[in-house]
């Protein structure tokens, strides 16, 4: 490897390192898998470069693979056990959903709410759960989640309005058959 190659690199992944880690940790809403899998789409993006054809933009193309990348990791924890994505919550819960005040009710609440509306994340489908993901969480625009997708916007507003949708209707029953 050339070292002016060796250097651009660098740069490229101080520049995207933040927004990648964002966006799988998303996903797995766990601190290490998050930086492994954000190493795992650096190592891939590095190894693909020369077939990038610049059709998009290049974040975009380095959010894409993110996003493949976590849906895979959700993918193969399912697979080798179906509760391991909820129980990765448990473990790092203050990430969630950081704990604004100090007394310890609310910080059990905050805490309690965070994991369910996570857990509902994680039954939506696989597209309703990228584009709402990217969308709420990311903060991306339809235009660039179609991008990333490689989907129309109207299929990305779609697939949110679906998730929104299915999230109420999840979060409905949970509480409804709490307070029963």
């Amino acid at each position: 490897m050339r070292q002016g190659s060796e250097m651009a690199f660098q740069e490229f992944v101080q520049l995207y390192q933040q927004q990648v880690y964002q966006v799988v940790w998303g996903f797995v809403k766990n601190a290490e898998d998050a930086e492994d899998l954000s190493q795992e789409v650096f190592l891939e993006a590095f190894r693909s470069l020369a077939s990038f054809r610049g059709q998009a933009k290049i974040s975009t193309w380095l959010y894409r693979i993110a996003a493949n990348k976590g849906l895979e990791h959700i993918r193969r924890s399912k697979r080798k056990k179906r509760f391991a994505f909820l129980q990765s919550l448990g473990e790092n819960r203050d990430e969630v959903n950081p704990p604004t005040y100090d007394h310890p009710g609310i910080v059990l609440e905050n805490r309690e709410r965070a994991r369910i509306l996570h857990w509902a994340i994680s039954q939506l489908p696989d597209k309703q759960q990228i584009a709402f993901t990217l969308h709420k969480l990311d903060g991306m625009s339809h235009q660039e989640i179609s991008e990333v997708m490689t989907l129309s916007i109207s299929a990305v507003e779609s697939l949110i309005f679906r998730a929104r949708r299915n999230l109420r209707n999840k979060l409905q029953h949970y509480y409804r058959n709490k307070l029963l």
